[in-house]
């Protein structure tokens, strides 16, 4: 059936009313999503909330009657009920673990520093929930993260949210075309947090005041450690903290407790010089500390390449843009060199400090805010 070119689009880029426009709300708990589903709800659009019991915080936390993970589902629910929209609660903790957490503990044992934010959103927020929706006959998903998707010549891009604090496209790098296409991001393009906050007060929303999570879901209190050891129990085995000149300078117990760049804490006290880790060597399970000219890194290896550009990524032999190798680190530039088509050497043309395998390199247009996708780090040959 052709499409009638004389409807105009509604807010979610559809020729219908949004009364006849499905889409489902992905609802953490947390004022951002709520603010999506209630927004919606009073465009008119047909809204189904869907919230993800991806673990048991219970469990996390070792601790009996911690109940972080329901609050955050009453919070949902509750916003569905006064909004009048319906609102589901899906068990995914099976998919969450085989997906996200048991990689999580693998890769932090193998030395490296993960990040299952971007994982969840890439195998279960945007791949099985996405399917959901699409079960629920939906005509779109939309989330509450902090990222625009505008239509260009090609189709939809992913580009950065309009408020550079609360930016979250380092975590969304490998989103792919297919996705983005059903996608929507209506928080993108507020200049801040207060509006999203002000807007969940005209809603009358209880969330509006509701403090942001800061710490990974399954990892109370950031305490990583803790969480391997109970995922892999006999992990933090000791060894040696050996200086990059080979010298023994100390032991410790368990290469989980540390991290690429990390200088206090280390144990190794009275020395002349401030010491850094410089590598973490799971085999030898020893920790290798050296001074700060040795976390400089020039050239990283990146794979499992996401490439989200118009023409495709082999079809030239370098690409000039910017990258981020932290979420928290503005983008800096850099030369991004395929070597097939989902793996590249890229050159920073500034050399940066503490760059980890386990961390994405998310890859941006040096003037603009288009991002072409990412990679992930990784040691190399």
């Amino acid at each position: 059936m052709a499409l009638d070119t004389d409807t105009p689009l509604n807010s979610l880029g559809f020729p219908k009313p949004p009364s006849e426009t499905r889409v489902v709300v992905a609802m953490s708990g947390g004022v951002d999503s709520s603010v999506v589903a209630a927004h919606l709800a009073a465009e008119g659009y047909d809204v189904v909330g869907v919230t993800l019991q991806l673990y048991d915080h219970g469990a996390a936390l070792a601790k009996k009657g911690a109940c972080c993970a329901g609050i955050d589902i009453h919070d949902a629910r509750r916003v569905a009920e006064e909004r009048g929209f319906p609102h589901y609660v899906l068990d995914y903790e099976n998919i969450f673990k085989d997906a996200v957490i048991d990689e999580f503990a693998d890769s932090y044992l193998a030395g490296a520093t993960p990040v299952p934010c971007i994982r969840c959103n890439e195998r279960v927020k945007f791949k099985d929930l996405l399917e959901t929706a699409k079960d629920l006959e939906a005509d779109c998903m939309a989330t509450g993260h902090y990222i625009q998707r505008k239509m260009g010549p090609n189709g939809p891009e992913l580009h950065s949210a309009a408020d550079p604090n609360r930016d979250q496209s380092y975590f969304l790098f490998s989103t792919t075309p297919e996705q983005l296409a059903y996608l929507r991001f209506p928080l993108g393009h507020l200049p801040s947090k207060d509006a999203t906050r002000a807007m969940a007060a005209d809603y009358g929303l209880a969330v509006a005041d509701k403090p942001d999570s800061q710490d990974i879901c399954f990892v109370p209190n950031g305490n990583y450690a803790s969480v391997i050891e109970k995922l892999r129990p006999g992990a933090a085995e000791p060894g040696e903290i050996v200086h990059a000149d080979g010298r023994v300078l100390g032991t410790h117990d368990g290469v989980i407790h540390y991290t690429i760049g990390q200088r206090r804490g280390l144990g190794i006290g009275g020395l002349a010089e401030p010491l850094y880790v410089v590598k973490l060597d799971v085999d030898k399970k020893q920790v290798v500390v050296g001074p700060k000219e040795l976390l400089s890194t020039r050239i990283i290896p990146v794979r499992e390449i996401n490439w989200l550009g118009d023409e495709p990524f082999t079809s030239r032999p370098e690409w000039h843009l910017s990258v981020k190798v932290r979420s928290t680190r503005p983008p800096r530039e850099a030369i991004v060199r395929p070597l097939s088509p989902t793996t590249a050497e890229v050159e920073l043309l500034t050399p940066e400090e503490g760059i980890s395998p386990g961390q994405a390199c998310v890859f941006y247009e040096t003037e603009g805010s288009r991002i072409f996708g990412g990679g992930w780090i990784w040691r190399g040959e």
